[in-house]
């Protein structure tokens, strides 16, 4: 038994000894069979062409021939799929598609940014922002540890102007608990920008970024440290002491620098979760046909898109995503000016459609010598209008405040309801059903079961006069609606360029004999 093995080893060796003349191949499908009759194993040696197989393991009349070696691409088609099929399809040099871990990363990160949106609103209606009255970007990651250092932060805040008109009685644990909310707010901001840069910059240097990535995801990095500081700058406006010379003031930030702050972070994540989903999407189109919900081997997708009713379903859905991010923006209005707290009714305000015309546009908001401000102060500053321009879309007969004729009065959140329904309504249009990929009907229904829920949300919030858990949902699912939208867009979205390339490489390799 063990000659035999001692044998069979030194014949493995001999043939080892052959082989290690002729360069080492990644894998088999680098090889083609041919029918050439097999060479003498003598003149192996001197040929770099072909050899035979030994007939213990192979056939003896099958013989190899070694294709030559191509240069490697910065893609390789190896880490492009596990398929040999796919691999060996491309055979010219494509461009870098990015793999779904970039896609899982950018939706990831958008989770992070619904996250802090939600916390940031908590965070203004627990009236928690003014709490911290420094902005230490590195320092400020740790909370006070100490009594004495717990003590030094209260000191601080008893110089604001919240203190002493509002707060001037909590205590120091009361003190703590709207200071968790604004530190937890700050500190998952650091984290968002940590999570989305390291791995940016891992993907880059790795060039596993499709070409017009870098450079978007570039500008997004830069808008998150912007974001930061605009986060201060609001701050900053509600612990300026000139609110307590001011006769009625309420320490509070700046609607105008809030709204921009809010509008920043719905952009970032409107920018993240769309990146992210095409990326998704322009993979399983690369590797599997997959588009929109549709199997393809083709470019059927151009037929969908160039469709007339398609092109129009798509510029109202755009239209009606830029609706849901006007009605978010105006909420921010209502928080920052506490708006939710008067007329605490609904569908009516005072029991009547609309507030009296001199209540909507009080001169006293004007502060030019000719009221020529009077419109725009009153639709940005008066609450009583804000709230009204939350719930309705006016418009006005002439530029007088004492002219001004309610035409139209349709809520914004109405209005971006009954735009859905007729969203929703028209895929069942059988010309459209026909054409309309299946992704895009789903999202479309969920986009419309998405508004009624937050058309209830804002109902309820309003009429229980704005308690927390509601108001906190009810900014959520602003988020989740424009959620919906972006889903519906991204499934109208025609495959990327590298994708198509590496679509169309596929395809090619398959028909190839």
């Amino acid at each position: 038994m063990f000659a035999g093995l001692w044998a069979r080893g030194a014949a493995l060796e001999c043939r080892s000894a052959a082989f290690t003349k002729f360069p080492r191949q990644p894998s088999l499908r680098f090889l083609r069979t041919t029918s050439k009759p097999t060479a003498p194993f003598s003149a192996l040696a001197t040929s770099s062409r072909t050899w035979p197989r030994s007939s213990s393991f192979f056939n003896a009349n099958r013989t190899f021939t070694r294709v030559p070696n191509t240069p490697r691409r910065p893609f390789d088609p190896r880490f492009f799929s596990a398929n040999a099929a796919q691999a060996g399809a491309a055979t010219a040099e494509l461009p870098i598609l990015s793999p779904p871990a970039v896609g899982g990363w950018l939706l990831a990160s958008a989770g992070l940014v619904f996250a802090v949106i939600v916390v940031g609103g908590i965070t203004r209606l627990t009236e928690s922002g003014l709490s911290i009255t420094e902005w230490r970007p590195i320092t400020g990651v740790l909370p006070p540890l100490s009594r004495a250092q717990w003590e030094e932060e209260f000191e601080k805040y008893k110089g604001t102007p919240e203190f002493k008109l509002l707060n001037h009685s909590i205590s120091l644990e009361e003190f703590k608990s709207i200071f968790f909310w604004e530190w937890g707010h700050r500190v998952l901001g650091r984290i968002i920008g940590v999570s989305f840069v390291v791995p940016l910059a891992y993907f880059a240097l790795k060039g596993r970024l499709t070409a017009t990535l870098p450079r978007h995801l570039s500008a997004m990095a830069v808008l998150i440290g912007a974001q930061g500081a605009l986060g201060w700058y609001m701050v900053k406006s509600g612990l300026e002491d000139s609110l307590l010379e001011t006769p009625g003031a309420v320490p509070r930030v700046s609607q105008y620098r809030l709204a921009a702050h809010l509008g920043t972070a719905f952009v970032l994540y409107a920018g993240m979760f769309g990146t992210g989903l095409s990326a998704i999407m322009d993979w399983r189109y690369a590797t599997k046909g997959f588009w929109s919900g549709m199997k393809e081997n083709g470019v059927k997708w151009k037929e969908v898109l160039e469709n007339p009713a398609v092109r129009r379903f798509s510029r109202n859905a755009k239209g009606l995503t830029a609706l849901v991010f006007l009605t978010a923006l105006s909420g921010a209005f209502v928080a920052g000016l506490d708006a939710g707290l008067l007329y605490n009714e609904f569908p009516l305000m005072g029991g009547r459609l609309a507030p009296p015309a001199d209540e909507l546009f009080d001169p006293a908001y004007a502060k030019n010598a000719d009221r020529s401000d009077i419109w725009w102060r009153n639709i940005f500053e008066n609450p009583t209008t804000v709230q009204f321009d939350h719930r309705c879309l006016a418009s006005r007969s002439h530029h007088s405040a004492a002219s001004l004729q309610v035409l139209t009065c349709v809520g914004q959140a109405i209005t971006t309801y009954i735009a859905t329904a007729a969203m929703y309504a028209a895929t069942f249009n059988p010309a459209l059903r026909a054409v309309l990929p299946p992704l895009t009907k789903r999202m479309t229904t969920s986009a419309f079961a998405m508004a009624n829920i937050q058309v209830l949300l804002g109902i309820s919030t309003l009429l229980y006069l704005v308690p927390i858990p509601l108001a906190a949902m009810h900014q959520a699912g602003s988020v989740a609606l424009l959620t919906t939208m972006i889903h519906v867009l991204v499934s109208l979205r025609r495959p990327g360029a590298a994708a198509q390339a590496w679509r169309q490489a596929f395809l090619r390799g398959r028909k190839a004999p």
